[in-house]
């Protein structure tokens, strides 16, 4: 027995449970950090270096220490460098930021991400290699840069070549 009556208040407690879910989700503070992270400058200089020198230089204006905190998985020898799984986690203080450079690739930067405070300092991502090449993660922890770096050998290169 479907009346008018019924539709109407079907249709008002509808759009009432919706008003209430988004002035609750407009209140939620765990959102403003990844909307903070999504919303920054596209480090688009850095990523037209050729070197990772220059990179580093381009993307943080400061040079980087190497640290036995920084914990960086790569394979020994990638049988395809189109696929290269590679993972770092941090166990460094008030990490915000993780960047990957390829030394040997066309561009020396790979990816650069940003780590929202009280977030775990750990990233994993499979990158492009053109050819046997040092992989050299950068962790950007209290204002100082720290790295790690392992070499993998690429059988087949994947960049082009």
């Amino acid at each position: 027995m479907t009346t008018m009556e019924n539709r109407i208040s079907r249709r008002l407690i509808l759009q009432s449970a919706g008003v209430v879910a988004l002035v609750g989700f407009g209140n939620a503070s765990f959102l403003a950090p990844a909307f903070a992270a999504a919303n920054d400058k596209y480090p688009e200089e850095a990523f037209k270096q050729k070197s990772d020198t220059d990179a580093i230089k381009s993307l943080y204006g400061k040079t980087a220490e190497a640290s036995d905190k920084i914990k960086l998985d790569a394979p020994e020898i990638a049988e395809n460098g189109a696929v290269v799984p590679v993972s770092v986690t941090a166990a460094l203080a008030d990490v915000t930021s993780i960047s990957f450079l390829v030394s040997e690739n066309p561009v020396a930067l790979i990816a650069s991400y940003k780590i929202p405070a009280g977030t775990v300092p750990s990233i994993a991502n499979r990158i492009k290699m053109a050819k046997t090449s040092n992989v050299l993660v950068v962790v950007e922890a209290g204002g100082k840069l720290y790295s790690a770096t392992k070499e993998v050998k690429v059988t087949v290169g994947g960049c082009g070549g």
